[in-house]
């Protein structure tokens, strides 16, 4: 089972656009999507209406939701991210995540391609588009 934290960049682009290629990700089998309560709090900050707000609130009854570690995990010294993503990352170790999805290249672009404490970081795209093998997830 891969267990896919999903960045609040990504919780938005589901919301704000009804027919979006991301969808793809709550129709794969073996994939069990999380995220957190902050990234679900910033982004129904950042949604402009109720009908995108009742899209997120729909699409989150798919999603565990990891609280914020009360002992957070210390990241690796090299790791250098803005404050307000290091909770992103604290909390998708601490969810057991496989994988990262985050759209936010600016902060996380670096670290594409990359592993942090056994979490692979990757932008949506990159992770849909891979090659499957017999191991991977696929899409229903």
């Amino acid at each position: 089972m891969t267990r896919i934290f999903l960045d609040a960049n990504i919780l938005f682009s589901v919301a704000y656009r009804e027919n979006t290629s991301l969808m793809k990700l709550w129709r794969m089998v073996n994939v069990v999507l999380i995220t957190s309560a902050y990234a679900v709090q910033e982004t129904t900050v950042n949604l402009n209406n109720s009908e995108q707000r009742d899209r997120l609130t729909k699409l989150l009854q798919g999603v565990t939701i990891q609280d914020y570690p009360v002992n957070p995990p210390t990241l690796p010294a090299a790791i250098n991210l803005p404050e307000k993503d290091i909770p992103i990352l604290q909390a998708a170790i601490s969810g057991k995540a496989n994988i990262l999805l985050t759209g936010d290249v600016s902060h996380f672009g670096r670290y594409f391609g990359k592993t942090i404490c056994g979490i692979r970081i990757m932008r949506p795209a990159d992770f849909l588009n891979r090659p499957s093998n017999g191991s991977s997830t696929s899409v229903m």
